[in-house]
Parts: structure tokens; sequence; C-alpha cells
């Protein structure tokens, strides 16, 4: 019967289960877990052309590959990521060692030459500085008229081929601001010394003695320089992650700073005791180590900060010159109040001090990034 305990009434609950239940999806095949090989794949291009695992991990940091991130790959730091990254790149896609190996010699100039580049500069600079000492009226104008230029031609010749050489090209704007601070530094002090005083009523004698150290810095900033890459590099194969690399790189960049403050003061006071100075030119020598963290800093690619810092410090010196002049006119005179509070002096410390101070801070964040000493293409600040 349809009422029977085995017919309708038992079917009745599970049709009305299977109405109301929803219909099973298939299992979803899923494939090996491989998260290095999206990782892969994203910087393909990169894992090609690169010729050791050090530039993988130099390019996958610009990339904002850190540390913690390559836990998510299950490797302990980016260093062991890209050596799997490196050996998993198929051969026939790898630059031959046995072609790219030759090519890196016939850039290179032997250290023979860059000693004699290097040393350019300080040449040409000691010549002009003893032309000028030796003759005296126009002869004086015609050394300077001479070796000004001379002394820009050696710069031009020597910084395009040593360690200082810029990466990418220098920004517009930050030729005109050195030339400008290293004018400042030959006739700037004379002439607030001479408006504070109410003149000038004649030309006034420039600062050899800091045209002089300043040329002659030239080469330890090219062998502090090289001390740095060469270290940098040494530590970036001796390093297992990136941040015990910029543990061991910024103690060397403030080493090296330190190392060439101390030849650029040791070579003003010299140079300024020759000239009869009394006092030894601390502005002169914070604006040293002002351009050579400049340089630096434009030599590996990060080349906006070195030309905005370099800009304001010219501006700060300028606005003190015609901050003085300005005070002359009726009720400005406390224009002139601060310049005369410190002394004509203390304008360029106060200046290039402040600069130094902020390229420092740039250099140590940029600089100690292994990105930075590898060749990476668009790394710039």
């Amino acid at each position: 019967m349809s009422n029977s305990p085995t017919g309708v009434g038992d079917a009745a609950p599970e049709g009305a289960a299977g109405a109301s239940a929803p219909p099973r999806r298939k299992p979803v095949r899923r494939g090996p877990v491989d998260p290095v090989k999206a990782l892969l794949h994203r910087h393909r291009e990169l894992c090609a052309r690169a010729v050791d695992p050090l530039e993988i991990a130099a390019g996958l940091e610009a990339h904002g590959v850190t540390d913690r991130t390559a836990a998510r790959y299950r490797h302990r730091d980016v260093f062991s990521l890209a050596e799997e990254m490196y050996a998993r790149v198929p051969r026939d896609e790898r630059p031959s060692a046995v072609h790219a190996a030759p090519a890196a010699p016939a850039v290179r100039r032997p250290p023979r030459a860059h000693t004699l580049l290097a040393l350019l500069p300080p040449a040409v600079g000691g010549a002009t500085v003893a032309a000028y000492e030796l003759t005296s009226g126009h002869g004086r104008l015609a050394a300077l008229l001479v070796g000004g230029p001379a002394l820009a031609v050696a710069l031009r010749i020597a910084l395009p081929r040593g360690p200082l050489r810029a990466r990418g090209g220098a920004v517009p704007g930050t030729r005109a601001w050195s030339v400008f601070l290293l004018l400042y530094a030959l006739f700037g002090d004379g002439l607030l010394s001479a408006a504070l005083a109410g003149g000038p009523d004649a030309p006034w004698p420039p600062d050899t003695g800091a045209l002089l150290g300043l040329a002659l810095a030239y080469a330890p900033a090219v062998w502090c320089a090289r001390l740095f890459a060469v270290g940098a590099r040494r530590r970036l194969g001796q390093s297992r992650g990136l941040e015990e690399f910029a543990a061991g790189a910024r103690p060397l960049l403030l080493a090296v700073v330190a190392l060439y403050a101390a030849f650029a003061v040791g070579l003003l006071v010299l140079t300024g005791r020759l000239g009869g100075q009394a006092q030894p030119a601390f502005g002169a020598a914070l604006l040293a180590v002002l351009l050579l963290l400049a340089r630096l800093l434009t030599a590996y690619g990060f080349r906006v900060v070195p030309g905005v810092v370099l800009g304001g410090v010219c501006a700060l010196e300028g606005f003190a010159v015609a901050a003085v002049f300005g005070a002359r006119l009726p009720g400005c005179g406390w224009l002139a109040v601060p310049v005369e509070t410190v002394g004509a002096g203390a304008v360029p410390v106060f200046a290039c001090g402040a600069g130094a101070v902020v390229l420092l801070v740039a250099a140590a964040r940029r600089l100690t990034r292994a990105s930075a000493h590898a060749g990476v293409p668009g790394e710039t600040g």
C-alpha cells in the first residue's frame, strides 16, 4: 500500500533533504605549492641577465623584497632566495660567463691612470694659486681668469672616469650650485666681512688657501670613494641578509666620511697657515664633506636629493649676503642682525654643516642598500 512504512513515507524525507541541500562541487585540483615559481616568472628578465646571485638579491631589494618577505617564500633571507632563483634559471637564458668575463677589463682603467686623474685637479689648483701669489695687479686677475676655467676642465676630465662618476647624469642645476659654493668659498667671506664693515670700498682679496685646500682635497675624495666601493662590495659578498649587509655598510660609510673630513680639515689648516690665516677654514672643510656626500649619492644613482640640498645651501649663503646689503635700506636694519651676531665666517659653517648632515642621513639610508652596489638600472633617488 502507498502508506506502508517502506513506501512513500520513507521517500519523502529523503527527497526533501536532497532539495534543501546545496549541490556538491567537484574538488578543484591544485598543483604543487611552489611560491618561488611565481616570483621567478615575475622577475624573469632580472634572473636571465644576472651573472651571479648577488645581482638578483639586489634587484629583489630594489623591488621591495625584504628578508621578512623572503620568509613567505620559505627562505631565511633574500640572499638564499636569490641563490635558488639563480640556480633555477635555464642555462641557455643566462649570459655566458665566458663571453661576459673579458668585457670587464676592457672598460676598467689601470690603477696608475686613476691615480693620475685624481691628481689632475690638485695640480691645476696648485698651479693657479701659485700663479696668483707670485704675480701682482693685473697678473693676479689673469691667473684667476685662466686658472678657474682650467680647474673646471680638469674636474670635467677627472670626474667621469673615477669612482665619483655620476650614474645616469647629473640633475640640471647641480653643477651651477657647486660652482656657486666654490665661488663663495673663494670670495664670500671677504665680501660678507667687508659688507658688515660698511664696504666694500675696494676689491677684497680671495681666499686662496680655501681654493688650494679644496683642490688638494679632491684626491682624498677619490680614494675614499674607492675605499667605500671596494669595502661595500666585499661586505655584499660576505653578508647573508639585507639587514646584515646594512649593519656592516653603515659603519663603513661613517668611517669613510670621518676619514675624508680629517683629510679635508688637515689640508685646509695647512693651506690656511701657508696663506697667513690665523683661523682654520672650517666652512671650506664642511663644504668639502658636503660635496663628497653629494657626489657619492650621485655616483650611486641617487640624484635628486643632492641637487635639492646643494640648492638649499646656496640659498642660505646667498640670503646672508643679501640680508647684509638689504639692511642698508631705511627701516631694514634688523635683516643683518643674525649675520652680525654669528659673524661672517659662521655662515658657511652653518649652511654647509646643515647640508652635510642632511646628505649624511640620506647616504646612510640609501648607500647601505644592496641594490645600490650592484648596478641595478632604475634605482635612482
